[in-house]
């Protein structure tokens, strides 16, 4: 027997042996799950294109759905719109661009997000998100828990803009 043998076989379709399976749960509850959901909400285009808007006094948003303790939320972008230097309270959050670029700013520097790019934040993520793009953005938050706070921050907690 050499070393890439094994003494585990696996006989028949594994998939009925349903004790060994985890049910699916209803909501999401860990990181990598709440990263699923937005990807899933994400991939279907039909269910959240036909509801953005794009405000050019302010940034739209819209919450697209909720469940047992988190919210999603759906965000448009004209060009030089921005958060401003903010965390989200108790909340934990995933942040994924849908459409367009929007550059995040934190003390650790700055991050251009293009469409697909997600981001992963834990409660008192300080960052300021805007569309420094010529192009509308959308993009889709969750938030667990639901979002109760967003205490602006000042300018320091982000760098500035880069100037060229």
């Amino acid at each position: 027997m050499n070393s890439s043998d094994s003494d585990l076989q696996i006989a028949g379709d594994l998939l009925e042996v349903q004790h060994l399976l985890r049910p699916a749960r209803e909501h999401p509850v860990t990181v990598a799950e709440f990263v699923g959901l937005a990807r899933t909400v994400a991939a279907d285009r039909a269910r959240w294109a036909p509801l953005v808007r794009y405000d050019a006094t302010t940034r739209w948003y819209h919450r697209l759905l909720t469940g047992p303790g988190y919210e999603v939320w759906l965000l448009s972008w004209v060009p030089g719109q921005g958060s401003g230097a903010h965390d989200h309270g108790p909340s934990s959050g995933v942040l994924t661009v849908l459409d367009g670029e929007l550059t995040e700013r934190t003390d650790r520097g700055v991050r251009t997000l293009r469409a697909g790019a997600q981001r992963v934040f834990a409660p008192g993520y300080v960052h300021d998100v805007v569309n420094d793009s010529l192009e509308p953005a959308v993009s889709l938050h969750v938030y667990h828990p639901g979002l109760t706070d967003m205490p602006m921050r000042s300018a320091q907690c982000a760098p500035a803009a880069a100037t060229v």
